[in-house]
């Protein structure tokens, strides 16, 4: 599902323009983004949790050459999926 199939169905379901369901998903990805980018996690019960983690900086190699190369430390997003999601999707 792509964005615009996904702010369609939002439309519909809540009957506003798609529009405003875009201007809403926008907002929702943008205060998202913004918590994460604090360090901060964000809950939402049942359906689960945005974070950031740390990765440490380890040493890999380029698959094409072999060559051990260092990778940094950095930070990365992640989601951790809520017990009713978890049921939802299992079935």
């Amino acid at each position: 599902m792509t964005k615009a199939d996904f702010v369609k169905k939002l439309a519909h379901e809540i009957e506003v323009s798609t529009a405003k369901a875009e201007s809403v998903l926008n907002t929702f990805i943008k205060h998202v983004t913004d918590v994460l980018k604090k360090g901060d996690k964000l809950t939402l019960p049942g359906f689960g949790t945005f974070l950031v983690t740390k990765r440490a900086a380890r040493t890999g190699f380029n698959p094409q050459t072999k060559a051990k190369m260092k990778i940094a430390a950095r930070k990365a997003p992640k989601f951790r999926p809520g017990s009713k999601l978890r049921k939802v999707i299992a079935k």
